[in-house]
C-alpha cells in the first residue's frame, strides 16, 4: 500500500501527531528520490499539536494561525457523556466542598478530567498519572486543608497506589476519591486491573476500613453521597471514597454484545 501511494504521487506529506516516527520509517523504507515532507524537514513544526492552520500551511495554502472557524460549525466543547457517573460524583463533591475556599481538589488524567470544565468546575489541577494524590498530600502537609484527590480506578492501580502508601505512612489528612467505572474508559474500554480490588488494596496499604466508603453516584443518592463526602473530608486522617457505577458507554456496548450472542 505504501509503495502504491509512493508510485502514484510526486511527493509525500506525513501528518503525524507527536514525534515523527512514521516519517522516519518512510524515509528509510522508500528513499527513492521523491520528497517526503513532515516534521523532520520543517514543513510542519517539530513541537505542538496539529491544527487546520498548520496543515494548511504544509499544503501551501495562505492561512494564519488565527484561522477563523466558519459560522456553520457549531461550537462543541468537550464534556462528560450524558448520564456519566462522574457527573453525579462532581455534583456531590461541589456541594460537599462549598464551605471551603477554591483550589483544593487535585485531579488526575482520564475522562473525569472534564470535570474541570463547566458546568462542574469541580477540579483544579491535572499534571500526570498519579499526581492527584501526591499533590493533595503536599498541599495538606503545607497546611492547605482539607485537600482532596480525584483519581480513576485504572489510574489508581497504574500509578496511584504508591501515593496512597505515602499518605498512610505519614498519616496525612487527605480524602482520595477513586472513581470506579469498572473500565479504562478514556482509551477504549480496556479491562481495569482495579475491578473488584479497590477496597482490599486500600485496606492492605493501611487505610482504616471504616474510612473506605463506597457510594453510588446517582441523583437519588445525592444527599447521602454529600454527607459521606463531608464526613470523610472532615476526618483528620487518610480516607478513601469510592463512587462506583459502570461507564455508560461500556455498559451499552456490553449489552449489545450480549444481545448478539443470544441471537
Amino acid at each position: 500500500m505504501v509503495n502504491k501511494i509512493y508510485q502514484e504521487c510526486d511527493s509525500i506529506l506525513v501528518l503525524e501527531e507527536g514525534q515523527p516516527l512514521f516519517e522516519e520509517k518512510l524515509k528509510g523504507f522508500l528513499n527513492n528520490g521523491k520528497k517526503i515532507m513532515g516534521r523532520l524537514d520543517g514543513t510542519l513544526t517539530v513541537d505542538g499539536e496539529l491544527n487546520p492552520a498548520k496543515v494548511g500551511k504544509a499544503l501551501g495554502l495562505e492561512v494564519s494561525e488565527g484561522l477563523e472557524v466558519p459560522s456553520l460549525v457549531a461550537p462543541r466543547p468537550p464534556k462528560l457523556c450524558e448520564g456519566c457517573p462522574h457527573a453525579d460524583t462532581y455534583r456531590a463533591l461541589n456541594e460537599a466542598m462549598a464551605e471551603y475556599t477554591k483550589g483544593r481538589v487535585f485531579a488526575d488524567i482520564g475522562c473525569y478530567t472534564l470535570g474541570a470544565l463547566p458546568p462542574y468546575n469541580a477540579i483544579n489541577t491535572t499534571v500526570d498519572m498519579g499526581a492527584s494524590i501526591t499533590m493533595a498530600k503536599g498541599a495538606s502537609e503545607a497546611g492547605f486543608q482539607p485537600a482532596v484527590a480525584v483519581i480513576g480506578d485504572s489510574t489508581f492501580t497504574h500509578s496511584g497506589m504508591t501515593g496512597l502508601l505515602d499518605c498512610v505512612v505519614d498519616n496525612v489528612p487527605i480524602t482520595i476519591i477513586i472513581l470506579d467505572n469498572s473500565i479504562t474508559a478514556m482509551t477504549g474500554s480496556q479491562k481495569s486491573n482495579a475491578t473488584g480490588r479497590i477496597e482490599s488494596i486500600c485496606e492492605g496499604i493501611g487505610v482504616a476500613k471504616e474510612h473506605i466508603r463506597v457510594i453510588t453516584p446517582l441523583k437519588k443518592f445525592h444527599e447521602e453521597n454529600v454527607n459521606v463526602l463531608k464526613e470523610e473530608i472532615a476526618y483528620q486522617g487518610v480516607s478513601v471514597v469510592i463512587p462506583r457505577r459502570e461507564c455508560l458507554v461500556w455498559l451499552n456496548k456490553k449489552r449489545k454484545e450480549e444481545k448478539q450472542k443470544q441471537k
